[in-house]
């Protein structure tokens, strides 16, 4: 989450007033063609409602750690890409899961930080998430590298029995009215907006577009400064529906049939008086069982949520673990910047300032991380070129590396 800035650009009001009408205006090139596309979208929706209302969370894909290492079967990454959500089991054991809860118990009693590196750089999540990187593509000459991942730091996730005072209902991330707003972000859904059957062209794995959006215009506070492709967790303990875990709408697998309704600078929230056509209520369903050490990753446009109650009795702990490509200098800078703030022991970037862990005993040094796997990862050693890198990935990691100081 961004630190909160002094001087903010003025946020207009959504999509309304004159503003908004010039903007819907520049969006539709062919209205008969969009509205024949609406309504397709919405028949194929109302499938899609009628699988979810049948099979619940049968419709995530759950898969174990060794189907990653020797790669998805073709009907696996069908349904992937279908539904933009996966459970990954198994590619972190128990034992070490239950010693990263311990170690997380005694970071929280005696400011013990380590277990969150060991996590971000062990070998099992480090393969499980460069896999996913890799089903998104691009050109060969744009310059990134979906082959070299890099780490995000984000939260340890606690949750307490009983209802939540912070509710986190059904939205998507990485912006909101930016998405039609932002040139570079609506090239992204440019398929959808040429109307008729073009929707269904559309490539939700394309990186290329991305790059060159911009999904913060306003300077929000609840945005991230880079492109996270995958957003994920990793559990600590057994978390079962009911118990404030995670819900994902595969009905939202991105074809982005979504009309914007907030302020300029907010999360894109979905309510169902707002958006009925995604039957919210239905399809936003909770995963299902997570034990210790399983994965969860969801696709940037997915809708997802938070259950609002936790009905056990015990905490429910994880991980939020996104990985990120090298892309952009810009996103090269902000891992530079992080780099520099994990070894102060001060707050990420995109966070609230403050000393952060800097005074904590036993704080986590960058010595903790013994793999050149998990050093390239956090910035603490340089880039390789992947196996038959192509000019675009060439240019990205010498670019990353240049910056980096390598």
């Amino acid at each position: 989450m961004p630190p909160a800035v002094a001087s903010r650009k003025p946020r207009p009001n959504g999509l309304r007033g004159r503003r908004g009408r010039r903007l819907k205006r520049s969006l539709v090139r062919d209205p008969a063609g969009l509205k024949e596309s609406w309504r397709a979208v919405l028949a194929d929706l109302e499938v899609e409602v009628q699988e979810i209302k049948r099979r619940g969370n049968e419709t995530i894909v759950s898969v174990m750690y060794e189907d990653i290492e020797r790669g998805l079967s073709e009907e696996q990454l069908k349904q992937l890409k279908k539904t933009g959500c996966i459970i990954v089991r198994g590619g972190v054991p128990k034992k070490e899961a239950a010693g990263w809860l311990e170690g997380l118990k005694q970071y929280i009693a005696a400011n013990h930080d380590k277990v969150k590196d060991a996590a971000r750089t062990h070998p099992g999540l480090l393969k499980t998430q460069a896999y996913l990187l890799s089903l998104w593509h691009s050109s060969i000459d744009t310059p990134v590298s979906v082959r070299t991942p890099v780490s995000y730091f984000d939260r340890i996730r606690i949750r307490q029995p009983g209802p939540s005072s912070f509710v986190l209902g059904p939205h998507i991330d990485g912006g909101s009215i930016e998405r039609w707003e932002d040139p570079g972000l609506r090239k992204c859904f440019e398929r959808i907006l040429e109307g008729g059957d073009s929707w269904r062209k559309h490539d939700p794995f394309d990186i290329a577009p991305r790059l060159s959006a911009n999904q913060d215009l306003y300077n929000a506070p609840n945005q991230c400064t880079i492109f996270r492709p995958w957003q994920g967790w990793t559990a600590l303990s057994r978390t079962s529906p009911g118990e404030g875990t995670l819900a994902s709408s595969r009905s939202s697998r991105p074809r982005q049939p979504v009309v914007p309704r907030e302020h300029a600078g907010m999360t894109q929230a979905l309510l169902p008086h707002l958006h009925p056509h995604l039957r919210l209520d239905e399809t936003v369903v909770p995963i299902p069982t997570v034990e210790p050490g399983d994965q969860v990753y969801w696709h940037t446009d997915v809708v997802h949520a938070v259950e609002g109650e936790h009905r056990a009795r015990a905490n429910r702990l994880s991980f939020t673990s996104p990985r990120c490509p090298s892309q952009r200098r810009s996103d090269a800078l902000y891992i530079r910047d992080q780099r520099e703030t994990f070894l102060k022991g001060l707050p990420a970037p995109d966070f609230p300032g403050g000393e952060g862990e800097s005074r904590f005993v036993g704080r986590g040094t960058s010595e903790d991380v013994t793999t050149v796997e998990g050093r390239r990862t956090l910035g603490l050693e340089p880039f390789s070129y992947p196996p038959a890198a192509s000019e675009g990935e060439r240019r990205m990691i010498d670019l990353a590396n240049n910056t980096l100081g390598f």
